[in-house]
């Protein structure tokens, strides 16, 4: 009888622990939707500084910016955090197809990190080739001085698109160094699209130390398509034309601001995005949206009055999109101050509806958070089975702490990602700040309950 009122009375303690997480959350999730500022705080972001690739004046705007916003959330104090951070510059660039008597000029953006032309016109013939097992297969006499076309479709029978795009990412940060390892005089990449239209993507590359710096560029699908027919009815050419460069590095900032814990303040638990866009569009989605979310939840909590037992940290990462160099130097300073993160979470896919959350941890603490499920059922968010952390919170994983990612609806994401389409108009409010409800009920959850 006693081992049955004991259990009787966990229960019950539990369900009224869950109902009172409920009405918590509920009132976390009136103040985001109806008075939040995320989806205006993105715009300001957007609109009056647009995309901010590290090193770049915009970045530095970007900075105060966000030094500026944490303060109006009303975090408890707010800090920029040195780092060095790489500067890469576009410049101008133009991409001419030479099929047979027409010369069609088509979008183009240069792969990241890239060497160009120097402004000079490199022409050369197209090799179309469709994987890099086909590439692999051919004689190096076929490559040398040629432009490699790497004709590689983003597979659209992977449904979860960040799988696809780990699929087809590798023609952009691999293709120029294996064509520039067999003497080739530049590569054309399919962008890494899902997109049907034809804005190209950009995107981070690294040079092996082997390989001579080749320009590299990537086109849109439907221009790869066009290239693509053309080249099967016969010789092809393309001039390409680029001035991108890295520059020398820049000094820059993380963005940083807590609400200090009531009860266990040297508990940390991190939310954030980063800060940097490449340098098109206007890095709503890419990760304005991840900047603003992270932002809100402390917004959110000052709002409702809802005292948070554990530190929760709002981070805004510089230099995601070329270097890591912002999530490095956090993870750093974490491991010299010798701070308690007992959990990093990152958002940094979309501001699209929030569908659940990557848990990169212990088997014991994925089960902890999986039994909060229903709480985030009203919101929509259900999956909670994928094991994936985030990038800039990745040098933290590999000091052991446990890392989440925001996971929303992955559908759309890769029509936008480092593209001139990336823009405000993209990003829907009310996805927008759902996602932000869903960070603030786990960042709620953790802080009152631990993870142990």
């Amino acid at each position: 009888m006693k081992k049955f009122t004991a259990f009787l009375f966990l229960s019950l303690s539990w369900g009224t622990s869950r109902a009172q997480d409920s009405l918590v959350i509920r009132k976390l999730s009136d103040e985001i939707m109806l008075r939040g500022k995320s989806y205006e705080n993105l715009r300001v972001l957007c609109k009056t500084i647009g995309h901010r690739l590290s090193g770049s004046p915009q970045a530095d705007r970007a900075v105060e910016w966000g030094v500026t916003a944490l303060e109006a959330a009303g975090a408890d104090r707010v800090w920029k955090q040195p780092v060095m951070v790489p500067h890469w510059v576009r410049g101008k660039e133009n991409l001419q197809l030479k099929l047979g008597s027409e010369v069609i000029e088509v979008p183009v953006l240069s792969i990241g990190n890239t060497e160009g032309t120097q402004g000079k016109p490199l022409e050369a013939e197209v090799v179309l080739v469709n994987t890099i097992d086909d590439f692999n297969q051919l004689p190096k006499d076929k490559v040398k001085n040629k432009i490699v076309f790497f004709n590689y479709h983003f597979r659209h029978d992977i449904i979860n698109t960040f799988e696809g795009y780990g699929d087809c990412g590798r023609y952009r940060w691999s293709a120029p160094n294996a064509a520039a390892a067999a003497g080739a005089a530049g590569v054309i990449i399919r962008s890494v699209s899902t997109g049907e239209d034809d804005f190209p993507h950009t995107g981070a590359m690294r040079y092996a130390d082997s390989v001579k710096k080749i320009p590299a560029v990537a086109i849109g699908n439907k221009s790869a398509d066009l290239l693509a027919t053309r080249y099967q009815a016969g010789q092809t050419r393309a001039v390409i034309t680029t001035d991108c460069t890295m520059e020398k590095d820049m000094p820059s900032y993380n963005v940083i601001g807590e609400i200090r814990g009531s009860q266990y303040p040297d508990e940390i638990i991190l939310v954030g995005g980063h800060l940097d866009s490449w340098d098109v569009g206007e890095g709503a989605h890419d990760d304005g949206a991840g900047c603003v979310q992270s932002i809100e939840v402390l917004q959110a909590f000052k709002a409702t009055g809802i005292r948070p037992k554990r530190t929760i940290r709002a981070v805004l990462f510089m230099n995601e999109e070329n270097g890591l160099r912002g999530g490095m130097a956090y993870a750093d300073s974490a491991k010299v101050r010798k701070e308690n993160h007992i959990l990093a979470i990152e958002t940094d896919a979309g501001g699209f509806s929030p569908r659940g959350f990557g848990l990169n941890m212990s088997e014991a603490r994925k089960k902890q958070l999986q039994r909060y499920r229903n709480l985030f059922l009203p919101y929509g968010v259900y999956d909670f089975e994928g094991g994936e952390g985030g990038a800039d919170i990745s040098p933290l994983s590999k000091e052991g702490v446990p890392t989440s990612g925001l996971r929303p609806d992955s559908q759309r994401y890769f029509d936008y990602h480092h593209t001139n389409a990336d823009v405000f108009e993209a990003v829907n409010h009310r996805e927008l700040k759902l996602g932000a409800v869903a960070l603030a009920a786990m960042v709620y959850l953790v802080s009152e309950y631990g993870l142990k």
